[in-house]
This record gives structure tokens, C-alpha cells and sequence, in this order.
């Protein structure tokens, strides 16, 4: 029986660990969806630039507002079912942004696609309850590598269809990328077995989206606005207000959207603020080397890129991500979570010491970019495992979903403090200057210099196996899921 159950569980571990790694990519490409087209916007869309840019910043609130919402809602009703709910999501968005004609309906649409980033929460915790233990870690790697593998790989992707078609056909092509995969999650995925108790918090949802709204619209908002603007200072500074009201309202609930008694445990505390750092370190570079690879030859730095060249130069790096997963997994089994996103922070450093040192050349870029995207497919795999081995079952997709927007807010903090960079630096100039880009560089090294101390100040994890249930137990769930499926 234990061998017709193992080989049970393999057969079907593959096709799920696939789907859901598929469904993270897709989540990661509505991001760069819009790049190739996003100077054109005003124009294809006779809107002002101001509120043009809007059509990236409303994918990004609606990301971080939905992650930790959608993993308590996983954990309440049922993961399978609200990856459906977030895929039809995306369908209805992509088709809303394709038959769009003005900026309105443009937006509905991006905000729709920007709930699909609570899918990568939601897959690890699938992963959690579907698979044995020694299963997990590479499973997790792969998941948590996947989303820069679709940021990656969606960029040259999303130029060509913008060079070669109508830019409609670019949401036309992710709602059928979206349909295709709510098919195979509905025929692939297990329905669930272990499910949250209690309600949902209905009020600490809308409390905690407010709270994130106002401060990341002051972030994405205030190089345009000016940072001490009334408009930035009102939005960040009443986000903070709401979001300490919020938490204070949290600790009174027995089941709050989001639990900050487990978020304040040392494991899961420190691993999310390493999070914060490594997620700017990461999105530091995706800020940086486009710009040098785009920028004009005559200027100081530029290489004078096509944006098509600049994807193709840019996704090895995703690619490496991927790669690193089974390396990611063998580290967080032999060495602990804890000294993985150490490892993580060391490979990551590198990549910047050689950006300060030489970022002239496209071998060069190609090369620290790659090592920023093995750093990254080591540490973004190490983080749920540490947040696992320290929540229960019924908590994962909640706790995931909290480190998710950590990572959300470390990158979003990256492309304000990078662009302010960038824009002083080129102050009478017509382009940002080397002096500039070796600044950036400085300080994504000082966040990954941080992100390594943090770490290392997480307390050393148990084994992912070590919790709640024992062995026994567990193999009698994945008997029953075989069973049923």
C-alpha cells in the first residue's frame, strides 16, 4: 500500500508543481505586460503622462492589497477555489483592457490583473498540504522562482507582440493564457482538505487596503508629486495612521485578516524584514541596467539598446532563477533557511560590488544581472520555508501571502528611491549620469549587505517536516487526496 501511494503522489506531484509554477509566471507577466507600450500610452490613449502612469501603479496597489487577502481567504475557504477566483479575475481584466478604447476602462482592467500576484502565496501553500516533505523545498524554489522567470521572459515576449501586432493583442493573449490555465487548475489541482476556523475580517481588510494604498501611492507618486508635496505626505502619512489603527484593531480579534501575533514570532518577523531589503535589492536592478542599456550612446553611460534587445539581454536572469531552484532546495534541506537567504544575500553582493566596479559593457550587465537573479531564485525559495517551519498548516497561505507584500514593498521602495536617483543625478543634464548609477548601486549593495544581518539574526528554523503533525498523520491525509483524485 505505501508504495502504490508513493508512486500515487509522484505521478501527480509534477503536473501540479507545473501548473502552479505557470500560473506564478503568469502573475509576474502582467507587470511587464504594459512596458513596451507605456511611453506610447498618453498618445494611444489621448491622456495626459501624469495619468498614463497610472496603468502600472493601479496593478501594483492592487498586487499588494490582494496577496495577504487572498492567502487568508485560501486558508478560510479553500486555496483551489480562490486561485479560480483569481484567474477568472485576470480573464475579465485582460479582456476588459483589450476592448478598452480610453484610460478608464484601461485601469479596471490592470487593477483586475494585478489580483492574480496572490496566486504565488496561495500555490505554496497548495504545495504544503499536497505534497510529503522531502517534496517540498524543491517544489517551493520552483514556485518562488517562477515569478521572476515571467518578469524576466515577459518582456521580450510583450515587445514583440507590441512591434508586430495592434497593442490590443497583448491582453487578447493573456486572457487566453488565462483561460487556458483556470482549465488546468480546475482538472489538476486537488480540492482542498485542510481549511482556517472562523470568519473572515471584513473590516481589518478594508483597513489594512487603505493603509497600503496611501503609502504605496506615495511611493509610486512621489518622484511626480514631489516627496514633500502635501499630496505625498498626506498619502503616506495617512496610511501609516490607518495601518496603526488597523493593527491595533487586529490584536483585539480572535481571527483577523491578518494575524500579527504570528507575524511578530522571531522566525517569521525577521525573515519578513529581510524580505523588505532583498526585495529592493532585486528590484534595484531592474531599475538600473535597463536604464544603461537603453540610454543613447552619446550620453555618459548608455549602450543605446532597443527594447527588444534589452528583454532578450535581461532574461537569462529569469532563466537563472528557475536553475536555481533545485540548488535552492538541496540548501535549505542540508543548511537551513536561515543560512540559504544568508547565501542568498553573499551572490547578490557580488553582483553589485562588479556593477560599482564595471557596468559598461553588455557582458557585464548580462553577468551581474544573472548573479542578482541566482541570488534572488536562492532567497526568494528560502523565505517560505522559513515561514512555514514556523506557522501552522491553516496559516500558511495568510503568512505566505504577508511575506509576498513585504517583498511587494521592498520592490515598490526600490523604483521610488532609484528613480529619485536617477532624476537628481540628470538635473541639467538630458540623462541620468554615471555618478548616478554608481550611487544606486551603492545602496541596493547596502540593502543586501542588510538583508544578509537580518538573516542572520532568524532564529534557526525546524525542519519543514517538524511541526503540528507527525508522519503518520501525514501520509494518512495524502492517502486520502490520492484516493479522492
Amino acid at each position: 500500500m505505501r508504495q502504490t501511494l508513493n508512486h500515487a503522489i509522484v505521478q501527480r506531484a509534477w503536473p501540479l508543481i507545473a501548473v502552479l509554477a505557470v500560473a506564478g509566471a503568469s502573475a509576474s507577466f502582467m507587470f511587464t505586460l504594459v512596458v513596451p507600450i507605456q511611453a506610447q500610452l498618453p498618445e494611444l490613449l489621448k491622456s495626459p503622462r501624469e495619468a498614463t502612469a497610472w496603468v502600472v501603479t493601479i496593478t501594483l496597489l492592487t498586487s499588494a492589497v490582494a496577496t495577504p487577502i487572498s492567502g487568508r481567504l485560501g486558508d478560510l475557504f479553500g486555496k483551489r477555489k480562490v486561485i479560480m477566483l483569481l484567474l477568472i479575475a485576470l480573464i475579465i481584466g485582460n479582456i476588459l483592457a483589450a476592448a478598452s478604447t480610453n484610460l478608464t476602462v484601461l485601469l479596471v482592467g490592470r487593477g483586475l490583473q494585478g489580483l492574480m500576484t496572490g496566486v504565488i502565496p496561495l500555490g505554496i501553500a497548495v504545495l504544503r498540504d499536497q505534497l510529503p516533505p522531502k517534496r517540498i523545498g524543491g517544489a517551493v524554489a520552483l514556485i518562488s522562482g517562477s515569478f521572476g522567470f515571467g518578469a524576466a521572459l515577459g518582456l521580450p515576449i510583450s515587445s514583440f507582440i507590441a512591434e508586430t501586432m495592434d497593442w490590443h493583442a497583448l491582453f487578447w493573449t493573456a486572457a487566453v493564457l488565462g483561460l487556458a490555465l483556470l482549465a488546468l487548475v480546475a482538472w489538476i489541482v486537488p480540492r482542498d482538505t485542510v481549511f482556517a476556523t472562523g470568519g473572515f475580517d471584513y473590516i481589518g481588510a478594508i483597513g489594512l487596503s487603505a493603509g497600503l494604498t496611501g503609502i504605496l501611492v506615495a511611493i509610486a507618486q512621489g518622484n511626480a508629486w514631489g516627496w514633500a508635496s502635501p499630496a505625498t505626505l498626506a498619502f503616506g502619512g495617512g496610511g501609516v495612521v490607518v495601518l496603526l489603527t488597523w493593527g491595533a484593531f487586529e490584536m483585539r480579534l480572535k481571527n483577523p485578516v491578518v494575524d500579527l501575533r504570528v507575524a511578530a514570532r522571531p522566525t517569521v518577523l525577521m525573515t519578513n524584514l529581510a524580505s523588505v531589503a532583498l526585495g529592493f535589492a532585486f528590484f534595484s536592478s531592474a531599475v538600473l541596467f535597463p536604464q544603461i542599456l537603453q540610454l543613447p550612446t552619446s550620453t555618459e553611460i548608455g549602450l543605446g539598446m532597443s527594447l527588444m534587445s534589452i528583454g532578450f539581454i535581461l532574461a537569462p536572469a529569469g532563466l537563472v532563477q528557475i536553475a536555481m531552484a533545485p540548488m535552492a532546495a538541496r540548501l535549505n534541506r542540508n543548511v537551513g533557511g536561515r543560512a540559504t537567504l544568508v547565501t542568498s544575500a553573499v551572490v547578490i553582493s557580488f553582483a553589485y560590488v562588479l556593477a560599482l566596479l564595471a557596468a559598461t559593457e553588455i557582458w557585464q550587465i548580462l553577468l551581474a544581472n544573472a548573479l542578482v537573479g541566482a541570488g534572488i531564485g536562492i532567497g526568494y525559495a528560502s523565505m517560505p520555508m522559513l515561514i512555514m517551519g514556523a506557522v501552522h498548516s491553516t496559516e500558511t497561505g495568510a503568512a505566505n501571502g504577508l511575506n509576498s507584500l513585504m517583498r511587494a514593498l521592498g520592490t515598490g521602495s526600490a523604483a521610488a528611491v532609484m528613480g529619485a536617483i536617477l532624476a537628481g543625478s540628470s538635473a541639467g543634464n538630458s540623462a541620468p549620469t554615471a555618478a548616478g548609477f554608481q550611487l544606486g548601486f551603492a545602496i541596493a549593495l547596502g540593502a543586501t549587505v542588510t538583508a544578509g544581518v537580518l538573516a542572520l539574526c532568524i532564529p534557526k528554523p525546524l525542519p519543514i517536516h517538524a511541526r503540528a503533525m507527525d508522519v503518520s498523520v501525514r501520509e494518512t491525509e495524502l492517502e486520502e487526496n490520492v484516493s479522492q483524485h
